[in-house]
């Protein structure tokens, strides 16, 4: 597997790996108000972090990895929220095709990267190899031991063409997984995100566990290391992660000329189509109001 060149390189060499989600929830909160109040803040440096990417012609990539329900979605729609779908874009990959089968593993993913003043955000990435793939024996023995000989050599290639490359892993305890699988099956709004993958992957919570401590035996590296996200409570991990995030581009505002709106010109020559010649979608929802001043309900 090549062991001594990437093992001489990891935080973990010599260690007793210990990276198993804990069973019990982790209960610490944080109030609604202040949540939201935060995460405007986190926002409004969002766009700053944004315009610098553009600015400085940056290109980044930010994987999130995690279990099932682990809340990646989640801190990605937050992130992408406020942001510019030009600069910005995700990328979830589904299965590959027998064609890309037959490629090259990284290769597939080497289409999503930004070129330059991009953001990447791959919503699962190429290490459902070292997870899934092997979990669920989707490849061989000897495609797994290669993973790890090649995704560290790869993931130097990224970094040394230029590329800013995050890797954060959401880490949800036994009890809160469960608690959101059981939320997706009872709510129809939710019930698309629980897949049959899904369901067989409680039934092998140790077999990812000891999945998930390989993968940073030898990819938790120095030059790329993984950022854990205790994510029982959803709130604070969106908090924290876009925080962490923000804290690892420096970043400045980016100089701009102030917009200012000119009046906007009349055309009395110009005259509108009456507006009963238009179809419009029908009003199910209003009310008519007895005082037009009150505005309340």
């Amino acid at each position: 597997m090549g062991k001594d060149s990437e093992k001489k390189h990891s935080k973990h060499e010599g260690k007793h790996l210990k990276h198993v989600e804990p069973e019990k929830k982790d209960h610490r909160l944080i109030s609604k108000k202040r949540y939201n109040k935060e995460l405007r803040k986190l926002e409004i440096e969002l766009i700053k972090l944004q315009e610098w990417v553009k600015f400085k012609q940056l290109r980044v990539v930010v994987l999130f990895e995690g279990r099932d329900a682990a809340g990646k979605g989640g801190v990605i729609k937050r992130i992408t929220g406020p942001l510019n779908p030009r600069i910005c874009r995700i990328a979830a990959l589904g299965t590959p095709t027998e064609k890309e089968k037959s490629e090259w593993y990284f290769q597939r993913y080497i289409k999503h990267l930004p070129s330059g003043g991009h953001l990447v955000l791959f919503d699962r990435s190429w290490y459902n190899r070292a997870g899934v793939e092997h979990v669920m024996e989707f490849c061989t023995e000897e495609q797994y031991q290669e993973f790890f000989r090649s995704c560290p050599e790869f993931e130097q290639m990224l970094i040394r063409s230029g590329i800013i490359l995050i890797k954060y892993w959401f880490s949800v305890s036994d009890e809160e997984q469960e608690n959101r699988f059981q939320e997706r099956l009872n709510d129809p709004t939710k019930s698309w995100k629980l897949s049959p993958m899904d369901v067989i992957s409680r039934e092998k919570w140790v077999e990812y566990s000891k999945a998930k401590d390989e993968m940073f035996k030898y990819t938790d590296l120095k030059q790329s290391p993984w950022y854990v996200v205790p994510a029982d409570n959803q709130k604070l991990a969106r908090l924290n992660c876009i925080s962490h995030l923000l804290s690892l581009i420096p970043y400045k505002p980016v100089p701009a000329d102030p917009i200012v709106l000119p009046p906007r010109k009349e055309n009395p020559a110009y005259v509108r189509p009456p507006i009963s010649d238009q179809t419009f979608v029908p009003d199910r929802y209003s009310k008519k109001r007895d005082n037009p001043d009150d505005i309340s309900n």
